[in-house]
């Protein structure tokens, strides 16, 4: 590439990486120095540098683990029923979706409910003292399970995030599996592959970088959730159900040890990291022509 060119690509991304910088750059470089200070709301504008404590004291912390050990087995059980259940749903509605595409739409309505509402609402359809589902239970078999008890509540957490964002994995396979050319699946189908597998020889290798950006967003947005936990049952249930969200919320807010928060989250930004070098690796392969 001449070097003009060069020169003009990069004069041209200054502007977006400028404001790269400025919006994420400021507030991470704050954030490690929080990590490495005592800071609490009475000296947050003058924090004093005590090295890597705060990460030892997370690191120490009982509790840490245990809301890190919820927020992986939330994220990656999450994360695997909604891609497959999106990759099941994508495959087998395609000719419906081919014929009105307009229900495609009509599928991703509950997207468009915040997450803090929909807690609010499972937690009033599922609460044993007014829920109707409860109430329903107790009148046609005479008892019921406590939806947001310690042994119930984190069945109950998985079926509400899989109900609300499944149909955004449903977008994003979708959207892969139409993208594949109909030209690929006939040349395969003259080659004698058809059906289970056309799909698993031709079809779901050409959809595995999908499936793995979905697989990394899907488990990201689960691991550190917190609006619908946080409303729907918080960080109850015996302590059960906190998550790092959760735990680091209750650092900053509860206890005011905002440099032990912002280590946790620090610690929670390099395990994401961690997660999208695995699955970049394990996705990028060349798919089959």
């Amino acid at each position: 590439m001449p070097r003009t060119s060069r020169f003009e690509g990069r004069l041209l991304i200054a502007p977006l990486t400028a404001f790269l910088i400025a919006l994420l750059g400021f507030p991470l470089v704050l954030d490690i120095i929080y990590s490495v200070s005592r800071v609490g709301f009475e000296n947050i504008r003058a924090p004093e540098p005590i090295g890597f404590s705060n990460y030892a004291k997370a690191v120490a912390d009982p509790e840490f683990w245990a809301a890190a050990w919820f927020s992986l087995r939330f994220g990656l059980i999450v994360a695997v029923i909604q891609v497959v259940a999106g990759l099941m749903l994508a495959v087998f509605l395609a000719p419906l979706f081919a014929k009105r595409p307009w229900l495609i739409a009509l599928l991703m309505l509950p997207m468009m409910v915040a997450p803090a509402l929909v807690g609010l609402m499972y937690r009033l359809i599922l609460h044993e003292f007014v829920g109707a589902v409860p109430y329903y239970l107790l009148e046609w078999y005479g008892d019921f399970p406590a939806f947001l008890g310690r042994d119930w509540a984190f069945t109950t957490l998985v079926t509400v995030e899989t109900l609300q964002w499944t149909p955004f994995a449903l977008l994003i396979l979708h959207s892969s599996y139409a993208a594949i050319s109909p030209d690929i699946r006939e040349a395969a189908a003259l080659d004698g592959a058809r059906g289970r597998r056309l799909f698993v020889n031709i079809d779901l290798p050409l959809m595995l970088p999908a499936l793995g950006l979905t697989f990394f967003i899907r488990f990201i947005d689960s691991f550190r959730v917190f609006d619908n936990l946080y409303t729907l049952v918080g960080p109850g249930a015996g302590g059960s159900t906190t998550s790092m969200s959760i735990y680091i919320y209750q650092a900053f807010f509860k206890v005011g040890d905002i440099g032990l928060a912002v280590a946790a989250s620090m610690l929670l930004l390099a395990a994401s990291f961690v997660v999208l070098w695995l699955i970049n690796g394990l996705t990028a392969r060349k798919a089959p022509l």
